[in-house]
């Protein structure tokens, strides 16, 4: 359904200046009516490559613009990305993510990505992938091979983003969502609060996102994980009520998207994340590690949700199982299909 509620910045700056308790209330009383409050979507991301990336993006441990700790990884095998997946449904998960340091996936890449898309899938799990820039050649491959979301940030507001990225252009973000939507793929992306922008950088970041033709069905808000090495080490902590106002406002301006709690969660106490999930986060990523970053352990979450009534939810996917993977199966065993993959090939 196309997007026919166009938001303006002062509409969005306006949610930015109410009343912290009010904002809340509105918040919940939509969240209530789009989703159960008592469900939380739960996701796995994992790193198919790690490091030595080329973009410079001043809160990246992973790029290799800067000297931090972070030891480079090459690209997994495809055996160990499936157990780690089965390993992420048994935990509990209903979406795997992965992601790997590029600023975009090569051609050859592309029969690897398609591989790992179809396995995790007969596995009964929605997938989601970033991998950086894509084309529309790309993006479609992805779509042919099942991928379920395709994770793009576009991290703050246009005005602000050229402070925090000089290797890509806020521009090519946006056309890499549109042709990730327009290959049928639903959308993650979301931003970082505690980059330094301001607040006025927030509300353009959520209406950028907002009035997207369709807004992103899953938006990942994170809190600046300050890593040693990288340009933003010495910034100054987020407040924690901005950043649960800043939830209630993607809330309130993307009423039927999910709102994922991502990075910084370590940092967060459970009175914090309680707030965050009140002004209507309904997602979080489990498992102690983010890419390469620490979140919180696995037992930690469900004491947490434990405390406050929530449950994961159940795994939700479009089609039969089966009846998925009867079809895949055909595809990539019929050398007329434009599926096959030849494997031993390669």
């Amino acid at each position: 359904m196309l997007n026919n509620h166009q938001w303006k910045l002062k509409d969005a700056q306006r949610c930015f200046e109410k009343p912290f308790l009010e904002l809340m209330f509105e918040a919940q009383q939509i969240h209530r009516k789009h989703f159960d409050p008592s469900q939380i979507q739960i996701s796995t991301l994992l790193s198919l490559k790690t490091g030595a990336c080329p973009e410079d993006c001043k809160y990246c441990p992973q790029s290799s613009h800067y000297k931090t700790n972070l030891k480079s990884e090459p690209l997994m095998k495809i055996q160990s990305v499936i157990e780690k997946a089965r390993q992420a449904k048994q935990s509990g998960s209903s979406r795997f993510c992965m992601g790997a340091a590029w600023k975009n996936p090569q051609e050859r890449d592309m029969p690897y990505l398609e591989q790992i898309i179809r396995e995790i899938k007969c596995l009964g799990l929605e997938t989601c992938m970033t991998l950086g820039t894509l084309n529309a050649s790309q993006a479609s491959r992805l779509a042919a091979a099942g991928l379920d979301f395709y994770n793009h940030n576009l991290d703050t507001s246009s005005r602000f983003y050229n402070s925090i990225i000089t290797t890509r252009k806020y521009q090519e973000r946006l056309d890499t969502l549109n042709k990730v939507r327009e290959a049928g793929i639903k959308i993650c992306s979301g931003g970082i609060i505690g980059l330094g922008e301001t607040v006025n950088d927030r509300a353009e970041l959520l209406l950028e996102l907002a009035n997207l033709p369709i807004p992103p069905e899953s938006i990942p808000i994170n809190m600046l994980v300050k890593v040693e090495g990288t340009p933003l080490s010495n910034n100054k902590d987020v407040d924690a009520f901005d950043f649960i106002r800043t939830i209630a406002v993607a809330r309130i301006m993307m009423p039927t998207s999910r709102i994922r709690l991502s990075a910084g969660r370590e940092k967060m106490n459970d009175q914090t994340q309680a707030m965050c999930f009140m002004a209507g986060a309904n997602s979080i990523f489990y498992g102690c590690k983010l890419l390469t970053t620490p979140n919180p352990k696995e037992n930690e979450d469900l004491m947490l949700f434990r405390k406050l009534g929530l449950r994961a939810e159940p795994i939700n996917i479009d089609r039969d199982y089966d009846e998925y993977k009867n079809e895949l199966n055909n595809q990539i065993t019929d050398k007329k299909n434009k599926q096959f993959y030849n494997a031993a090939a390669t």
